[in-house]
């Protein structure tokens, strides 16, 4: 709580002095009288002419004197009122009123202290007050300052005279002290003052919670500056009294009544004159001799010194108990005039016209008193009178019919009480016509002329003629049938919704997809129908005020709403309850006395009817607001994409009362479920107003009546509903707002309350009750960052099964990773102080919650041996006592105050709790309470519990992983790079590891910094932590598997220039000879240098015989023939030629990885098995297990004994299911990667083929064929074999082809000459035009520069556009999740039948072509001109180095000191690292003197061969050592390719291997896509896993198994299983339901099944767009 008027300086004031008279209001009432004699109201208008006392205070009014003497002493009041104000710090808020908004906030806790400053009493009060601590009227008070006036010294003598003298001074009063000029404050005038300077709401509460202290109520108030009088009804409106009526000896009646509306007997008390006893504390002794509910003068902190009481009329109620000691046996009103009567005529007459009861005190009874004329009136008056004389003995008179007398004197207290309570019950219950009897209620004070009704604020009258309306609407109605006839989304349509929508959680029957289909269809209907009954004219009125009225006009208009509403059905609840009582009453009696008769039924029956009665009479503003919701979720189902309405804001209309402190329902209690399109709205525009705030979310649990929203609504001044019979149902939140100045102490912004109902509620019974419990308690745990667990009583023998509840949700909420707190709270201990007592509760607390953590371990099936085994907990310090409510027994009862410091004391622990938690952002709370309630509609909430904001925040990771894993393969690409050109340039002729460590550590740090920075800095970094540890471990193998490739790689290079060294010295000896022929040929036809066409006829001729004449000594490269090797191989293993002709022929094979049916290629053994019954129907479906493991598989159904078959003579109880298919399907594709793996390591490329090869390669595929085999329950034909060959030959073909044909170019003589003749006959022609050896060279250098800088700048453009795709591409630049996304949008962009086929079985095969196909677009059509710009910068770059490379050259070699052999050796050096330069050695170039020269030479035939490639092409892309897409494909295929053990969706994780975290997927596919079919059928099953582990079905294993597994506990059956999180999913995932309506008759075809009867498509699949399925795929 805020304090207000904290930032005003103190300011001294000038108080009264002690000594003056009691009634201090004489002045108020004087100026009270002039004001009321200027505006022409008469007093007693509705009694008659004007009294002869009134007529004497007139006559008084017209002496000068007097008026001056009244003048003085208005003055004076208002300095003493402005002086009172001022000391209370609230001197400026009589204008700017305090509100509810400064005190409803978490400020800095008060700290008991002895005394409380002036300037805080304003505060203290009302904070204690909001505790509901009555002690706020008895604050120790710490005057600030206190002016004394010295007296002057007094000479002392020690004569007798002095004696003497001294003795007179001692008699004298009026002898001079130390005079104190302020007295300090009376404890009603900080009430009064605070009153005055409060707006209407705060006024509101504030008189609330003195009517729940049992304290009387301002009726009546003079303005302390205008002394206008107030009558303040508004503060009135939300107080409801509760009473029982006695009729006879046991005819007891409950009334529960909002006291505005109650017309009930009002006593008046007046006090004429100044009296010697006290009229408050005397009507206390009536009402509650134990309370002061009226403040009198002998209360502590009482002065005569007061200053806004006197004039004050205050009310209070006697609500009788129903017991024999009532003091009265109905409700009646008692009313205290403070101050002198005499001189407040206004609010005196009023009163005595309200009144059924006149009671007057006054000192004596004569005629000469100024008294007489009000007593004179009121004898003349019908009404009862009862005069109380002070001074006199008398006993109680009747001296005429209603008119009694009573003398005071010598009487005790206790004896003139008796007698009162006998007179005004004599009185009252008197049938007497002569007597009139009156019945008061308080909505007529606003009927009342010459006083102000708060009311009458024009934003109040606003609010309320819009709240009126609704009323209006309403009045007449059977309050059990506002709710069907105006709220009917809420009504039976939500109720049927929900049960519905609970189903779709737990499918039954054979066909799951086509249950679903329906009860989605259901859903739709109902949906539909709420939309079309969301239009009742009660919503209208509402909405429309909600959405026009101003901020203000709205607060009062939801307040009114709010009261009125709760008027209609107070009456029809306190008889309901009434009745509930009686009959629970009389089922308790029957059950005690063991009767099982029918009337035992009958009364449990009649109980029920009651309590759905009590359902249905139950109606306020929360119901309002719940069809709010109801119609924003019929719309946003009816219609998702739209945006306009008045539906669409209402949303926005709740963020804003939750924001301005109105609680909310968050799980709607009648229908027991979350309305989850609402909630999650109403949040995020809470998020758009006040930001992604952090929240601290404080729940609450406990049993049913325990007092929690009482407690909540003590602890933060809440609005949570208290009142008989509207006990919380469901769970309402509420924001509470941190203040400013003690934020610095908390991570979060906000503290979110939230209420529940009470667990065992009487209304549910049996196992509905305990699954509607451990509901509720799950998710009220789940969804707070700490939960006070709510216990009534000490013995934890009584809360047994609430323990079992809470234990048990703790429990669920530690396996899904959700760390609550939580402190047990014992209400109504009566000696909280107790510390023995204390400490024996809290052991026999631990050991009833270790007990029942061992119950709920086996509930729950995991281990724990103690409670703090599953959440941290301290039983010291995590359990607190609350005293008892009530100071005595209700409804009379004051709280008690020790309830108020035990309030105190809990929410400083739990402030201080929460000072160390970092809350939770509104966000992941929207997301949090979505993932707990999707869970919670599972039977297994554990392994359905999906956290969506988890799995947000760890995809975020994955991006960061993939950017970070980049920058590392990015910069070892480089080094790579730089190595190779070193290598193949003779610099470099081992690779160390550690070098290459060394060379990547400044990028390793690098990325070490940026993961530190994104772990600590980011957001979600509570959330992050528990992969932080993982990721790094991630990155350093990563760091070091990039280290091992590399370093493979350059080995690899260094062992390929090792063995092709002869012929690179063969190349050198070549180049030499032919670099001198051509210059001797070009000396011979000098003459002919002109004529082109004879140098070539000539250089030609001679060509051929150079080329025979360096080769006479080499054997060229052979040819290789496979396919008869092939052949060979075959024919040994017994494969006959003329059926190898047939297999080829045939083709067979080259589809033998995409057949949709094998079983054609196997045989089934005989297996003599005995099969369980498994309660499962003959025709259930069968599962497999994680078909990435070779040999396992799994089936669900096997129900008949194998028997053996020949090829041609299958049984018929033989069968192959799609998981056997798949395992098929497996063995081919690892039959193929590692037969062609095993090849590639062959050193064809350096050493040539060799037919042993292709031998080990065919041994391999038998060997994987064999096997695999052996494990299965069939065998494969043998011409599955041979087509698995040769469909494994195809690939192995073309990549022997590939390296012979790169063995031969780099040792096949022939073939490395002829390269080289276009080259030497430019040498050759430059010879003949008589150039220099400069020139000569420069051709030499250029020529062979040629490639490689085309291999340099298409390697190095190669890696920039991997680098930007990966960056900047949205295909590539996300996780594993966005390139599946992308990968599954461009299948269903083409509508390919054979790519969806690919995709489904070879799931990386397919990534890899999409990553190739996007790369090539991405280059070759979308950004060819950024394509272009980069080339050419990678291009300008190559050149402009080798230029420079040429000029440092020629200025650091010199003649005579350098040569030819050093300028070239300087070049390579500066080149090493960029350019392959193997060759780059010339001879015979000595005579070159001139290097400047040489250096213009080279760079003007430089630039001709930089126009020959000054473009980037398709072809150029070649010369790159590695392409963009091998790039790209190297880096995003390596993560995760394990499949589903059920419908084979591949895991998207980015990680590779990425345990302990599950695989999972977000989209499940259906079966029919992998052609699942029935057992022994050729009917598909459509079902989809994620609706199976919400089904009753059961699986098998695996094929040999005898045991099924629910589907609930799929993770029971097996590793395979237990890795994956299949979560139960609601959503209709439409892609792969438009996949299998799209592609219906291509699934026929290619597996033989068909759609029909449990495989039957539903209708529902069809109307889904192609459109809708891209669109789902956001989703994901």
């Amino acid at each position: 709580m805020e304090k207000p008027g904290e930032d005003h300086p103190p300011e001294t004031s000038h108080g009264s002095t002690q000594g003056e008279p009691e009634n201090r209001s004489a002045p108020s009432a004087t100026k009270e009288k002039e004001r009321s004699s200027e505006e022409g109201d008469s007093p007693m208008d509705t009694s008659g002419p004007k009294t002869s006392d009134e007529k004497l205070c007139e006559n008084k009014e017209t002496q000068p004197g007097k008026i001056s003497d009244e003048i003085i002493q208005k003055q004076q009041h208002q300095e003493e009122t402005e002086a009172l104000f001022a000391r209370l710090h609230l001197q400026d808020r009589y204008q700017q009123k305090l509100s509810k908004v400064d005190f409803l906030q978490i400020s800095q806790p008060i700290t008991p202290c002895h005394d409380t400053s002036e300037k805080d009493l304003a505060y203290y009060f009302l904070h204690k007050l909001i505790m509901l601590d009555y002690r706020a009227r008895y604050i120790p008070v710490k005057q600030d300052s206190i002016e004394v006036t010295e007296p002057k010294p007094i000479s002392v003598s020690d004569t007798s005279e002095a004696d003497e003298d001294d003795l007179e001074d001692f008699l004298n009063t009026n002898v001079t002290t130390h005079q104190l000029k302020q007295t300090h404050i009376h404890p009603m005038d900080v009430q009064m003052a605070v009153f005055h300077c409060s707006d209407s709401f705060l006024r509101q509460i504030m008189i609330t919670k003195l009517s729940q202290c049992q304290y009387a109520l301002p009726l009546l108030v003079p303005d302390p500056f205008t002394m206008e009088t107030e009558c303040p009804l508004w503060t009135f409106r939300q107080i409801t009294k509760t009473w029982k009526v006695t009729k006879g000896d046991s005819n007891i009646t409950m009334k529960s009544v909002p006291i505005y509306k109650a017309e009930r007997p009002l006593v008046s008390f007046f006090r004429l004159g100044s009296l010697s006893v006290s009229k408050s504390e005397l009507m206390n002794s009536l009402i509650n001799d134990r309370h002061s509910t009226f403040f009198h003068r002998n209360c502590a902190g009482s002065t005569k010194s007061r200053l806004l009481l006197d004039g004050v009329a205050e009310i209070a109620w006697y609500c009788p108990a129903g017991k024999p000691n009532d003091a009265f046996n109905d409700c009646i009103a008692f009313c205290n005039l403070h101050g002198d009567a005499v001189m407040t005529e206004k609010q005196r007459d009023i009163l005595i016209e309200k009144s059924s009861v006149n009671v007057v005190l006054v000192p004596k009874l004569q005629k000469d008193d100024k008294s007489w004329p009000v007593i004179s009136a009121l004898f003349k008056l019908k009404k009862p009178l009862i005069c109380l004389i002070v001074d006199d003995t008398c006993d109680a008179v009747e001296t005429k019919k209603g008119k009694y007398k009573l003398g005071l004197k010598e009487k005790s207290q206790s004896d003139v009480s008796g007698v009162l309570k006998r007179i005004i019950q004599e009185v009252l219950s008197s049938e007497d016509t002569s007597i009139l009897k009156t019945s008061f209620q308080l909505e007529t004070m606003a009927e009342v002329s010459g006083i102000k009704v708060d009311e009458s604020n024009p934003m109040c009258q606003k609010g309320k003629i819009s709240a009126m309306k609704i009323d209006d609407l309403l009045q007449g109605k059977d309050v059990s049938r506002i709710k069907e006839e105006f709220l009917a989304c809420q009504g039976q349509l939500w109720h049927k919704w929900c049960e519905k929508n609970k189903e779709l959680y737990h499918l039954k029957g054979q066909s799951i997809e086509q249950e679903k289909s329906m009860k989605e269809r259901q859903l739709m209907e109902i949906r539909q129908e709420q939309c079309a009954a969301s239009c009742s004219e009660l919503m209208k009125l509402f909405t429309k005020s909600l959405s026009s009225l101003e901020s203000k006009d709205k607060e009062y208009f939801l307040k009114w709403t709010q009261i009125l509403t709760d008027a209609l059905s107070t009456d029809d609840i306190s008889s309901i309850l009434q009745s509930y009582d009686n009959t629970w009453s009389e089922v308790l009696a029957l059950k005690n006395k063991h009767d099982k008769s029918e009337v035992l039924e009958a009364k449990k029956a009649e109980l029920e009817g009651l309590s759905k009665k009590l359902q249905s009479a139950t109606f306020g503003l929360e119901h309002i607001f719940r069809e709010m919701g109801q119609m924003y979720e019929a719309q946003k189902s009816c219609h998702p994409n739209r945006r306009w309405g008045e539906w669409t804001k209402y949303p926005k209309l709740a963020a804003d009362l939750l924001i301005s402190g109105h609680p909310l329902e968050l799980l709607d209690g009648d229908a027991g479920h979350v309305p989850l399109k609402w909630i999650p709205s109403l949040l995020e525009e809470v998020i758009k107003k006040l930001g992604d705030q952090k929240v601290f979310v404080l729940s609450v649990l406990g049993v049913q009546s325990s007092g929690k929203s009482t407690m909540l609504n003590a602890m933060f001044g809440l609005q949570f509903a208290v009142s008989a019979g509207r006990c919380t149902k469901g769970a309402f939140m509420q924001l509470v707002k941190i203040s400013a100045e003690f934020k610095k102490n908390f991570k979060f912004d906000y503290v979110l309350v939230v209420d529940t109902e009470g667990l065992r509620a009487l209304e549910l019974g049996g196992n509905i009750s305990l699954h509607h419990d451990n509901e509720l308690a799950t998710f009220v745990v789940g969804v707070g960052n700490m939960t006070l667990i709510n216990i009534f009583g000490e013995n934890p023998a009584d809360m047994q099964d609430v323990l079992q509840i809470v234990v048990q949700a703790f429990m669920r909420m530690k396996r899904v990773k959700i760390t609550p707190s939580c402190i047990f709270v014992h209400q109504n201990v009566t000696d909280v102080a107790a510390a023995e007592k204390n400490m024996d509760g809290k052991r026999r607390l631990q050991e009833k919650l270790d007990q029942m953590t061992q119950l709920a371990a086996k509930e729950e099936d995991c281990s724990a041996e103690c409670f703090s085994d599953v959440i941290a907990f301290n039983v010291q310090t995590d359990v607190k006592y609350l005293a008892q409510l009530w100071e005595g027994s209700p409804p009379m009862a004051p709280p008690n105050p020790g309830y108020s410091e035990s309030i105190q004391d809990l929410k400083n622990v739990i402030l201080s709790k929460a000072s160390k938690s970092d809350g939770v952002r509104l966000s992941k709370l929207n997301a949090n309470i979505q993932d707990l309630w999707k869970a919670l509609l599972n039977e297994n909430f554990v392994f359905s519990f999906k956290n969506t904001l988890e799995i947000a925040v760890y995809r975020k990771l994955e991006v960061q992983y993939g950017n970070w894993t980049w920058a590392i393969r990015n910069n070892m690409l480089e080094i790579e790079n730089q190595l190779y050109n070193r290598i193949e340039n003779g610099d470099l002729n081992k690779v160390e590891k550690s070098y290459l460590v060394n060379e990547t550590s400044k990028m390793y740090e690098e990325i070490k910094t940026a993961m530190i920075k994104y772990f600590e800095n980011d957001k979600e970094k509570e959330m992050l932590v528990q992969w932080r540890g993982r990721f790094e471990s991630k990155i350093k193998e990563f760091r070091d598997e990039q280290v091992k490739v590399v370093k493979r790689k350059l080995d690899g290079v260094i062992e390929q220039k090792n063995a092709r060294k002869k012929m690179d010295d063969k190349k050198a000896v070549f180049e030499t000879k032919l670099m001198q022929k051509s210059k001797e040929l070009a000396q011979q036809l000098k003459d002919k240098a002109k004529d082109d066409e004879e140098l070539q006829k000539q250089f030609s001729f001679v060509w051929k015989t150079w080329v025979t004449e360096l080769t006479s000594d080499t054997k060229p490269v052979e040819d290789i023939n496979l396919e008869e090797d092939l052949s060979t191989i075959l024919k040994e293993l017994g494969v006959e030629e003329n059926h190898l002709h047939e297999f080829k022929t045939s083709g067979r094979y080259k589809n033998i990885s995409k057949m949709g049916n094998y079983k054609d290629y196997v045989i089934f053994r005989k297996k003599q098995r005995l099969c369980e019954a498994s309660g499962q129907p003959d025709n259930d479906e069968r599962k497999s297990k994680d078909a990435s493991k070779q040999g396992n598989v799994v089936t669900t159904f096997l129900a008949n004994l194998f028997s053996t078959s020949s090829s041609k003579n299958q049984n018929s109880d033989s069968d192959l299911s799609s998981q056997d298919q798949e395992q098929i399907r497996n063995l081919i594709n690892n039959a193929k990667e590692m037969s062609l793996n095993a090849i590639k390591e062959k050193p064809v490329s350096t050493r040539g083929y060799q037919s042993t090869y292709l031998q080990e390669m065919i041994q391999l595929v038998i060997e994987n064929v064999v096997k695999s085999e052996s494990a299965w329950r069939y065998s494969l034909k043998r011409e599955f074999t041979i087509d698995l060959i040769l469909y494994v030959f195809d690939f192995a073909k073309t990549w022997f082809q590939e390296s012979q044909e790169k063995f031969r170019k780099n040792n096949d003589p022939l073939i490395y000459l002829e390269s080289k003749k276009s080259q030497y006959y430019n040498i050759f022609k430059i010879f003949c035009q008589g150039s220099s050896s400069a020139v000569v060279l420069a051709e030499l250098m250029c020529e062979k520069l040629n490639t490689s800088i085309a291999e340099a700048v298409y390697t190095k453009t190669a890696m920039s556009l991997a680098r930007e795709m990966k960056c900047n591409f949205p295909v590539f630049s996300g996780n594993r999740v966005d390139l599946e996304k992308h990968m599954l949008k461009s299948l269903a962009d083409k509508e390919n039948f054979n790519s969806f086929i690919e995709y489904i079985y070879y799931p990386r095969r397919q990534s890899e072509a999409f990553i190739k196909a996007e790369v090539q677009k991405y280059i070759y059509t979308d950004q060819v001109d950024k394509v272009d710009d980069i080339f050419k910068k990678h291009h300008e770059d190559i050149n402009t180095l080798v230029s420079q490379a040429f000029f440092t050259a020629s200025k650091k070699v010199q003649p005579p000191l350098g040569n030819t052999n050093t300028w070239l050796n300087e070049v390579c050096s500066l080149l090493k690292d960029e350019l392959r330069l193997d060759g780059f050695c010339f001879q015979n170039f000595d005579d070159i003197k001139d290097f400047d020269f040489l250096v213009k030479e080279a760079n003007k035939k430089l630039e001709s061969v930089k126009k020959q490639t000054d473009s980037f092409s398709r072809d150029g892309m070649k010369n790159a050592r590695q392409t963009p897409e091998e790039i790209l494909i190297e880096h995003l295929c390596k993560c995760c390719w394990v499949k589903c053990p059920f419908c084979f969706a591949v895991c998207t994780n980015t990680v590779e291997n990425h345990s302990p975290d599950d695989h999972c997927v977000p989209f499940h596919r259906s079966a029919a896509v992998n052609g699942t079919h029935y057992w022994n059928t050729d009917i598909f099953s459509i079902q989809f896993c994620t609706s199976e582990v919400a089904s009753d079905h059961s699986f098998y294993p695996d094929s040999d198994s005898d045991k099924t597994f629910p589907y609930k506990w799929y993770r029971t059956a097996g590793p395979q299983f237990a890795s994956w999180k299949i979560t139960p999913d609601e959503s209709k995932l439409p892609y792969w339901k438009w996949f299998v309506w799209r592609f219906k008759d291509d699934l026929v075809k290619h597996y033989k099944c068909k759609f029909e009867k449990d495989g039957k498509i539903p209708e529902d699949w069809d109307k889904i767009s192609k459109e809708e399925a891209i669109k789902s795929l956001e989703e994901m």
